[in-house]
């Protein structure tokens, strides 16, 4: 209809009377090459409907940069809720309009390209808000992977899980799908902790989100029935994303952080599991600066380590049990003489925080 009313207007002269653009005009599956007024007016026509696009390489995005980088701002806004777009323009064909975005997009790229071209947004959002995956590296001279194609069995197997989307209406709550974002965003808290990464945990937030959202397809796509294998799945895909962030753009994150450039060799490592079941003040810092953070956080970590019981502290020589609090006969102890004990993370196995916490 959009094709043969182009074809129409463009037969018509300038001066005769032209048919107004069809409406009703959904468009869904959209062409990656689109301007950014385009996008907005197939937004507006798809009349709260999901967009959608893919992409053989991700800087197919910058179609849609208009001025000032627009695109990654579509990134942003795509995973955000209740997000206002749009565009206000003087001329009779201009586009004005004021949209909320709907759009799922795939896009592929080499790890190089993709580190590229979010170079310049490193802190801004977008890479928070994306799901990656990967292809890990094949060694050299291995047999070259054949990829082929989903049959009409695999489409049919799939059928009564697309239909169940089809078909859902209105709000739908799942338990399940909130209990477990709540289990993953305490673990994902205390591998924070243990880590002292906080690139890691400003992405885990979003990181948690994602998860939650396919939480919920899964439910809904599976007749609104709760399974094991949902959340089993679930907990892989957050792993994997934060796995792939982290790797392929934690240490350039951190750097534009100024915290100090990290390598990108290898993920966020647990502080308290390189440390000895018993260990001292000195020791924790030696582990902080082995791993590119500074002295200076130490006596936090340690007092928050306390405070989630995840170890104990050990007075220092000479004290009595009235200086377990640091303090004995109006003497305050600093946190720097004391020894500590591992209530978890030992190397015998053992989680004693049931029968040290308080």
């Amino acid at each position: 209809r959009e094709k043969e009313w182009k074809e129409e207007v463009t037969r018509k002269g300038a001066n005769k009377d032209k048919r107004k653009r069809p409406e009703n005009l959904i468009i869904q599956e959209i062409d990656a090459d689109m301007t950014n007024p385009a996008f907005v007016m197939r937004t507006a026509e798809a009349q709260e409907h999901f967009l959608y696009t893919t992409l053989n390489e991700i800087d197919q995005f910058d179609a849609l940069k208009g001025q000032g980088n627009q695109q990654f701002k579509i990134m942003c806004l795509a995973f955000d809720p209740g997000n206002s777009y749009g565009q206000t323009r003087v001329g009779t064909s201009s586009i004005t309009e004021r949209v909320t975005i709907r759009f799922n997009w795939n896009a592929s790229t080499t790890v190089q390209l993709g580190q590229r071209y979010f170079s310049k947004v490193l802190t801004d959002g977008p890479i928070s808000r994306i799901n990656f995956c990967t292809i890990p590296e094949r060694e050299i001279g291995a047999e070259m992977p054949v990829y082929g194609e989903y049959d009409e069995a695999f489409r049919e197997a799939l059928r009564p899980y697309i239909e169940n989307l089809c078909k859902a209406s209105g709000r739908i709550d799942c338990a399940e799908a909130s209990a477990l974002a709540e289990k993953l965003k305490d673990e994902n808290a205390d591998f924070s902790r243990m880590s002292q990464n906080r690139v890691f945990e400003n992405l885990s937030f979003r990181g948690n989100v994602i998860a939650f959202l396919k939480a919920c397809v899964l439910y809904v796509a599976n007749g609104c029935k709760w399974e094991p294998e949902i959340e089993e799945f679930i907990r892989w895909s957050e792993s994997y994303d934060l796995w792939c962030k982290m790797i392929f753009f934690g240490a350039s994150i951190a750097k534009a952080n100024d915290v100090g450039e990290k390598s990108s060799k290898r993920g966020p490592a647990n502080l308290l599991q390189q440390l000895p079941d018993t260990f001292t003040y000195a020791q924790a810092e030696m582990v902080r600066l082995h791993n590119d953070f500074g002295k200076k956080g130490t006596a936090t970590m340690l007092r928050n380590w306390v405070n989630r019981h995840y170890i104990e502290k050990i007075l220092p020589k000479g004290a009595n049990a009235d200086g377990a609090d640091g303090k004995q006969g109006g003497k305050v102890f600093s946190i720097q003489l004391f020894s500590f004990k591992k209530l978890l993370f030992r190397s015998d196995g053992l989680d004693l925080r049931c029968f040290n916490a308080k």
